[in-house]
């Protein structure tokens, strides 16, 4: 039998800011139905595959949990034959947790949607109706809409006349998409997330323009009876001027964030006593025709969304690289309000950390269909109860939030 340990013991790792991994051995679509803020979902069927990729560390305090459904030991015996050695099971499971009157939050990626709700209602991002914005297209005003999603994304469905500026992208881009300091800019998303830290990042960085949100993004639209674009093929052009690189610099600055030089990022890895996330958050064709040994491609902006999934020992260290820095500049800026220790690294290009890699990294199995959790945001097929539902969801939980008081977020 596994030893276990209770909720309360591991909400404290929490609150205390100490390395934790809480994982969720459900298959995706259970792990939305409910689970604690800073658990992270690894099904027990794909231990062998993501393990070693998405836990660093080897001895990382880990803590194990299901809902009944019996998976706990199997899943730590597998962590042992992969030489993990300080594995828990969370007592009493998911009833566990319940059972200490603790909150449960629903959806993937439920902390990162938690903390974009909590940067609106903290900073009051302005943002537009989908009625608003079609009435502004429809008059041919000076606007420039920017969608914040990944490219795969924005190809299956945009706004009209959007153009694709991955989050991170987007204060390094602005200025080509917009060069005229009275054109307004939109920025939008499927839902509300990347559009709200797409539309403050331009903020924080003091973009001359006027600058809001496209408000509950495609969905908003969708349900607004407006039609979108399908195929479109519209992307930024290079960096714009100089200014960009000093305003992510700046925000990186007021958020806390640490720059590190070559010599001070092995010494990071080398300390054994930490888990060290190293993240490339350039654009997939950048990460594949170079990059730094020992570096995940993750680009910025969905790394800020995902965190759970390619961070999921909370209380770890990250360090970003980026060839211009501004892009690792914003994104560290908003892991460091979400509350990690969050550095990024000054070169290192230049073959000073070790041999420059060629090619796309290996890619995790993708999902069964059948295991997978269907988000509502996603596709053209969205029944409109669930979109709905998704967004009244998103609205609560700076509530959830509040009444959690794990999370140790601040906005700048």
């Amino acid at each position: 039998m596994t030893r276990t340990i209770s909720a309360s013991a591991v909400r404290r790792f929490f609150l205390f800011g100490q390395e934790i991994a809480l994982l969720d051995l459900r298959v995706e679509a259970a792990f939305a139905t409910g689970h604690p803020l800073f658990a992270a979902n690894l099904s027990a069927a794909r231990i062998g595959d993501e393990a070693r990729i998405r836990l660093p560390r080897r001895d990382v305090p880990i803590v194990l949990f299901d809902d009944g459904e019996g998976l706990v030991d199997r899943a730590a015996d597998a962590f042992a034959r992969l030489g993990f050695s300080d594995v828990w099971a969370l007592e009493d499971d998911l009833d566990g947790w319940r059972k200490a009157g603790y909150e449960l939050f629903q959806d993937v990626n439920s902390y990162s949607k938690a903390f974009g709700e909590l940067v609106e209602a903290r900073r009051h991002t302005p943002s537009l109706a989908a009625e608003d914005v079609a009435a502004l297209i429809d008059e041919k005003a000076d606007i420039a809409i920017v969608d914040a999603r990944r490219p795969s994304e924005y190809a299956t469905m945009n706004i009209p006349g959007s153009t694709s500026v991955p989050g991170a992208e987007l204060v390094l881009r602005a200025d080509t998409v917009a060069p005229d300091p009275d054109t307004t800019i939109i920025v939008n998303c499927a839902g509300r997330t990347r559009s709200i830290i797409g539309a403050q990042s331009l903020i924080n960085a003091g973009l001359p323009n006027r600058v809001v949100a496209l408000r509950n993004g495609t969905i908003g639209w969708t349900l607004a009876g407006q039609a979108l674009e399908h195929g479109s093929d519209r992307h930024a052009g290079p960096a714009g001027r100089s200014e960009s690189f000093g305003r992510a610099r700046a925000v990186a600055y007021r958020s806390g964030v640490r720059h590190v030089r070559p010599d001070d990022a092995n010494a990071l890895r080398e300390d054994e006593s930490r888990t060290l996330y190293r993240f490339d958050v350039r654009t997939e064709e950048e990460y594949a025709a170079g990059h730094i040994q020992g570096f995940r491609h993750y680009p910025g902006g969905q790394l800020v969304q995902e965190t759970d999934m390619a961070a999921p020992v909370r209380g770890a260290r990250i360090l970003l690289a980026d060839d211009l820095g501004a892009r690792a500049d914003m994104t560290a800026s908003w892991l460091a309000q979400m509350g990690w220790e969050v550095y990024v690294l000054e070169g290192g290009f230049d073959g000073s950390l070790g041999t420059l890699e060629r090619g796309a990294q290996p890619a995790l199995p993708p999902i069964a269909a059948a295991e997978r959790y269907k988000r509502p945001y996603e596709g053209t097929d969205n029944a409109t109860t669930a979109m709905q539902a998704y967004l009244d969801w998103e609205y609560g939980l700076v509530g959830q939030l509040e009444r959690d008081g794990t999370h140790g977020f601040f906005v700048i």
